[in-house]
C-alpha cells in the first residue's frame, strides 16, 4: 500500500547546529546551549570578588572564630566542674548540705504535684567520737568516705545522698512510700554493719542509726528543714532505743 508523501528532515538538513524548515523552505539557527554561571561564594562572596586580600581577611576571620569556639568550650567545662565542685561534699564524691536540700525541695515538690511517693533517710554515724579518740581523725574522715561509699553501691542512680554534716548523711529515695523507705533503710545499714572498715591493718565494725520521713499529700506545704528535722527526731528515737538494748 503506498502512503501519500511525507515531510521529513534528511540528515544533510542538519547541518552545524542548522535544522531545515521544511515548510519555510530556509535554514532555522539553534543556539548552542549557555555555559552555567559559577555561582561559587564564601560567605556570601562570589569568587569573582575574593581577592588575595579579601581571602586573607576571610581567613583570618575564620581562625578567630575558631579561636573563640575554643575558648567558649573550655569556659563551658570550667563552669560545669566548678558547679559539681559547688555541689559536692569537699570529703567525698556525694551531694553537700546545700545540694541535698535543694534536691529535697524539688523531690518533695515533684511528688506533691503528680502524686508520687518519695522517702528521706536520715543516717547517722554511730560512735564516731570514739573512733575519732581512738584511731584520729583521719581514720574518721576515711571511715566516712567508706560509709558514702557503702551507700552509693546499694543505691540507685535516680536516687539521691549527701552528706548534711559531720557523721550525718541523707538519702531521698523516689518512687518509695514508706514500707518501702523503711525496708531500703534497713538494708542499707545492714550492709554498713557487715562491710568491715579496713584501717592499718584492722577491720572495724561500723554501725548507724536511721530514721525515715515519707512524703505525702499536703507535704508541698511542710518547709524542707521541718522534712529533714522529722527524719533526724526518728533517727534519734532509734538511736536511744539502740542504747537502751545495749545497756
Amino acid at each position: 500500500m503506498k502512503i501519500g508523501n511525507t515531510t521529513s528532515v534528511s540528515r544533510a538538513g542538519r547541518v552545524r547546529g542548522q535544522v531545515r524548515n521544511p515548510a519555510a523552505g530556509a535554514a532555522t539557527s539553534v543556539s548552542p546551549p549557555r555555559p552555567i554561571a559559577d555561582t561559587t561564594s564564601v560567605m556570601g562572596i562570589p569568587e569573582t570578588e575574593l581577592t588575595p586580600k579579601v581571602q586573607a581577611a576571610i581567613q583570618t576571620l575564620m581562625e578567630e572564630v575558631d579561636r573563640l569556639r575554643q575558648s567558649l568550650d573550655q569556659a563551658t567545662q570550667r563552669l560545669a566542674g566548678l558547679e559539681q565542685l559547688a555541689d559536692q561534699d569537699p570529703l567525698m564524691p556525694i551531694a553537700n548540705r546545700r545540694a541535698f536540700v535543694r534536691e529535697l525541695s524539688r523531690i518533695q515538690s515533684f511528688s506533691e504535684r503528680y502524686d508520687s511517693p518519695a522517702s528521706l533517710v536520715f543516717f547517722d554515724l554511730n560512735g564516731f567520737k570514739d573512733l575519732n579518740d581512738t584511731h584520729g581523725h583521719v581514720a574518721g574522715d576515711a571511715a566516712l568516705r567508706h560509709v558514702a561509699q557503702t551507700l552509693i553501691r546499694n543505691l540507685r542512680e535516680s536516687d539521691v545522698v549527701g552528706r548534711l554534716g559531720g557523721d550525718e548523711f541523707g538519702v531521698i529515695l523516689v518512687q518509695a512510700e514508706e514500707a518501702t523507705a523503711k525496708e531500703k533503710a534497713r538494708t542499707l545499714a545492714e550492709a554498713i554493719r557487715t562491710t568491715p572498715f579496713e584501717w592499718q591493718g584492722a577491720s572495724l565494725n561500723l554501725d548507724v542509726a536511721y530514721g525515715i520521713y515519707a512524703f505525702g499529700p499536703g507535704d508541698q506545704a511542710l518547709d524542707v528543714d521541718e522534712a529533714l528535722a522529722r527524719a533526724d527526731s526518728a533517727m534519734y528515737a532509734q538511736k536511744n532505743a539502740m542504747k537502751s538494748r545495749a545497756g
